[in-house]
């Protein structure tokens, strides 16, 4: 099998790529080709990798180029007996391989051919307003759950003012927003559900984080320390906070150092969905006709 293997590897290297390095010789234009060939093969060499690492399939491609190896090294030193085990294990392997991954070969290539799945091989998320609509309603969900159980819940959504020193003071989570999550985060004599979780970048950043609380006197004293420090965060900074009560159950938001008590479910939905996607979205709007109008002037 060794020599045949050589063989084939002499007749591609003298057919193809002797000739192809001949035919860039004489036309060089064809090196932004074979540049672009090479890239794309790389990534996607990379992206195969990625998606191997630490599956079967991996520790089963490791064994395989073990086998290689130990294949090779026993035909330079002569040991004919084992080199004549390995070459027929060689030979009829890859049939054997077929039949006992089947199931895993079969998964692979229904996978590789979703549209999720193909999207996300090369690198193309979810429209991101349509990402963070949907994380807007996993909120709202989680928010409403909380409410009904009356668990305390403190969730800060950051926007442009990065509150990165507020990340610093919780534990680090960087998971996908989920309601199972955040609901599980805020569970009574948790280790995690004393404090705020921090939104950021459409991930879950961190969670039993210290908020700063607020001392405005004009707040009414039947508020907690939850609303306290909700409304704090949002005088510092211009993040939304989500806050549902533990002693009523109630859903409040806190934007701009004030509180807005009290809402359902679907109004919690329009103003998040109003604060963290219309007006990001007319703000980038604007942006871009001042840049226009001083590329004018």
């Amino acid at each position: 099998m060794i020599e045949n293997l050589a063989e084939s590897f002499k007749i591609l290297y003298e057919q193809n790529i002797l000739t192809y390095l001949k035919s860039l010789y004489l036309y060089p234009i064809k090196l932004i080709t074979l540049i672009i060939d090479l890239v794309i093969v790389c990534f996607l060499a990379y992206k195969v990798f990625q998606m191997l690492k630490n599956t079967r399939a991996w520790q089963l491609l490791k064994g395989i180029i073990v086998l290689v190896l130990v294949t090779v090294i026993s035909k330079f030193l002569n040991l004919y007996i084992l080199n004549y085990i390995l070459s027929s294990v060689m030979t009829y392997g890859v049939f054997l391989l077929i039949v006992v991954f089947q199931p895993e070969l079969r998964r692979a290539l229904e996978q590789i051919g979703s549209s999720n799945r193909f999207s996300r091989l090369f690198g193309l998320e979810k429209d991101i307003d349509a990402k963070k609509k949907e994380n807007i309603y996993r909120i709202a969900i989680a928010a409403t759950e909380l409410s009904k159980t009356k668990t305390g819940a403190l969730i800060v959504i950051e926007r442009d003012i990065k509150i990165q020193d507020i990340i610093a003071t919780g534990i680090p989570i960087d998971a996908e927003i989920s309601p199972q999550l955040l609901v599980n985060i805020f569970v009574p004599n948790t280790p995690l559900h004393d404090g705020a979780v921090i939104i950021s970048d459409n991930k879950i950043a961190a969670a039993s984080c210290m908020l700063p609380l607020s001392d405005d006197k004009d707040i009414a004293r039947e508020l907690g320390t939850r609303h306290r420090a909700a409304i704090g965060i949002s005088k510092e900074s211009d993040a939304i906070v989500v806050v549902v009560s533990e002693e009523t159950g109630k859903m409040s938001i806190a934007k701009n150092g004030t509180l807005i008590a009290d809402v359902r479910e679907d109004v919690l939905k329009k103003i998040l969905i109003k604060n963290l996607l219309t007006e990001s979205n007319n703000k980038k709007e604007k942006n871009q006709e001042e840049k226009k109008s001083e590329e004018k002037k």
